[in-house]
């Protein structure tokens, strides 16, 4: 089935023909040649947590930080984030290390909060929330748009397309797994998308391995086929004490792993054309 571009105009890449390169601050570039990799914590636990994984991922080659001061969970007895503490630990963090920080909104009241962040995520559960991605758009600051774990690529296109008709156009896309009758994994990650979604649109395209199979041991030769399909990119998990994690411990890599898949994706990019 063929996706219908006449949908979607500000993210089609015959009304835009070459790639969209986002810049989120500190040279950082995703897009074009670049291939970019963002890693740290699911959650921000604490200030000493979060610098020392930053300094780590940084040293290993990451290019920015990730780090959840809102968390979305399935359980509302479930570990929720520290909020607005959490951002100004992640904002300690960078102001150490210097790497830009990814974190994601969960409603459109905490805009404020996120004025000094670099990248917002919209989350899977968010994809559609039309109206928070409406605000998104009036904000001159990049935004990553995860695809919902039960979203078509034509929805989720359609998603990015909300964010730039009101004017945004830093927008970077990323592939997180889609749920379906598989139970093994926590998702299956759908790579088959990636050159679709490369030819279709001139937005930068990113892979997270860690939340679409949910199994810290799959997270290395995920990233290392999310190169080979053309993605632009990584999110990925990386915790210096998963087993006590608050959150997502079981998908979440030790730093030394990190390090390992940091130099092993390097040699891979350079194979195809990408600079990391």
């Amino acid at each position: 089935m063929e996706l219908k571009e006449k949908a979607f105009k500000s993210v089609s890449r015959k009304n835009h023909p070459g790639d969209t390169v986002v810049d989120i601050g500190g040279g950082v570039k995703i897009g074009g040649e670049n291939f970019t990799v963002i890693a740290g914590p699911c959650s921000v636990e604490s200030e000493a947590q979060i610098v020392e994984i930053a300094k780590s991922v940084k040293k290993s080659g990451a290019h920015a930080l990730r780090g959840g001061a809102f968390k979305p969970r399935s359980s509302p007895y479930a570990f929720q984030g520290l909020k607005a503490l959490g951002m100004e630990y992640l904002l300690e963090a960078k102001s150490i290390t210097g790497l830009p920080i990814v974190t994601e909104i969960m409603n459109i009241a905490h805009i404020g909060l996120f004025a000094d962040v670099d990248v917002i995520q919209v989350g899977a559960r968010n994809m559609q929330n039309f109206e928070l991605l409406k605000e998104l758009g009036r904000l001159d600051k990049p935004i990553l748009l995860k695809r919902g774990l039960a979203n078509t690529v034509q929805e989720f296109l359609m998603s990015a397309e909300y964010i730039m008709s009101e004017g945004n156009g830093k927008v970077i896309l990323c592939e997180r797994g889609i749920r379906t009758f598989e139970g093994v994994t926590r998702n299956t990650l759908d790579l088959s998308c990636i050159p679709l979604i490369k030819e279709a649109t001139h937005l930068p395209v990113i892979v997270d391995p860690s939340h679409a199979t949910g199994i810290a041991r799959l997270v290395a030769p995920m990233s290392y086929a999310s190169v080979a399909s053309g993605a632009d990119g990584l999110i990925i998990e990386v915790h210096n004490d998963p087993e006590n994690a608050l959150c997502d411990g079981d998908q979440s890599i030790l730093p030394s792993e990190f390090e390992t898949v940091s130099r092993k994706i390097k040699d891979i990019a350079g194979l195809f054309g990408k600079v990391y």
